[in-house]
């Protein structure tokens, strides 16, 4: 691997990642809100950075996401809570892979990993709530996965995955974390850099967590 585009680098994993790709020796395009003014919730923003970009890229990875406010019960769903996380966590996701055709490269193997949440998947829902989190990274799943497809067909060794990192020592986090077993965000970039450099192009479309294993949908 010699080029990664890392979006959403200023964010705890996005840091970890681009650290844990620069160690391996990878030349690293960084994008972020609050370094280059990114905001992935504006198609038109999304639009001007990333034509910005000179690619084709290895590995481009989606470290963008919010957590929001957890509800516990659907009397606390609000839609104006809804809608924020289904933008940054759906819909950005999105405007970014409309230009993974051309982040990719067309005659070689190359990853558009998104950083998902293990509870974004309904087979592996056991307790509930978390209504608006959940179904904005299940959706996000769906996005991915339709992608996979889309871009099989023009780019054969293109790998397009939606990956869970684990509960991970981030603000993002740290409400939460008492009640999961956590990874820094060192340990969490490690083991998804592992997992993106591992996977074949037979494997795209899935979704993976940090060890590797396959996630139900």
């Amino acid at each position: 691997m010699e080029k990664a585009l890392v979006i959403g680098a200023s964010g705890g994993i996005g840091r970890a990642v681009v650290s844990e790709l620069e160690a391996r020796g990878v030349a690293v395009t960084q994008l972020s809100r609050s370094a280059d003014g990114l905001d992935v919730t504006d198609a038109e923003s999304v639009d001007r950075h990333m034509d910005a970009v000179d690619g084709p890229f290895d590995l481009v990875f989606s470290a963008v996401g919010v957590l929001g406010t957890p509800e516990k019960a659907l009397s606390a769903l609000t839609a104006e809570e809804m809608s924020y996380l289904f933008k940054v966590n759906t819909i950005g996701p999105a405007l970014l892979l409309r230009h993974a055709s051309r982040l990719l490269p067309k005659d070689g193997r190359g990853v558009f990993g998104v950083l998902s949440a293990r509870v974004g998947s309904i087979g592996d829902n056991r307790i509930g709530g978390w209504y608006s989190y959940r179904a904005s990274k299940a959706a996000v799943n769906q996005i991915v996965h339709g992608a996979a497809i889309e871009l099989k067909r023009t780019h054969r060794q293109s790998i397009v995955v939606a990956l869970h990192p684990g509960t991970v020592e981030t603000p993002f986090t740290a409400a939460f974390q008492g009640r999961h077993k956590t990874v820094t965000a060192e340990e969490a970039a490690t083991n998804l850099v592992n997992v993106m450099t591992s996977l074949t192009p037979d494997q795209t479309g899935g979704f993976y967590a940090y060890d590797g294993s396959e996630i139900p949908w």
